[in-house]
């Protein structure tokens, strides 16, 4: 299994938002990075991700899992953009910011604080699982 971290603005998609598609998810589309679409050609069913707030609150609220691997993005019709399904799987019982990562031991080379602007980024699974306890979930 592989980890991953998503994106999103919550005043365009929240996690209440992700939450409520139930266990049918919800297609990750409008990704333009080139970066971004690789990373999830590379997810596989059942790949857990952090469900991260950007811009407003820039905090790790929640995890999701892929339930349907990359397809063709339906959000346009250029053939250069597939993404993947996820559905919300629970929340961070105390969600982790980023400030706190950048100062957290071992999350020092995390992709959230090096590559700040990747909006799907992989996770390592040590870091899986510290920000797991940060957020108060135990493994």
């Amino acid at each position: 299994m592989a980890y991953w971290l998503f994106k999103s603005e919550p005043d365009a998609w929240s996690w209440d938002d992700q939450v409520a598609k139930g266990d049918a998810g919800e297609e990750w589309g409008g990704v333009r990075n080139y970066q971004a679409r690789n990373n999830m050609r590379a997810m596989k069913l059942g790949d857990l991700g952090f469900f991260y707030h950007s811009n407003v609150g820039k905090e790790i609220v929640g995890i999701v899992e892929v339930c349907r691997t990359s397809e063709p993005d339906s959000t346009t019709d250029d053939p250069r953009w597939d993404c993947v399904m996820i559905k919300a799987v629970e929340p961070l019982l105390h969600p982790v910011t980023l400030e706190d990562c950048k100062v957290w031991p071992g999350l020092e080379n995390m992709a959230l604080i090096k590559s700040m602007r990747l909006s799907v980024q992989p996770v390592t699974a040590e870091e899986w699982a510290i920000v797991r306890r940060m957020g108060g979930l135990t493994e």
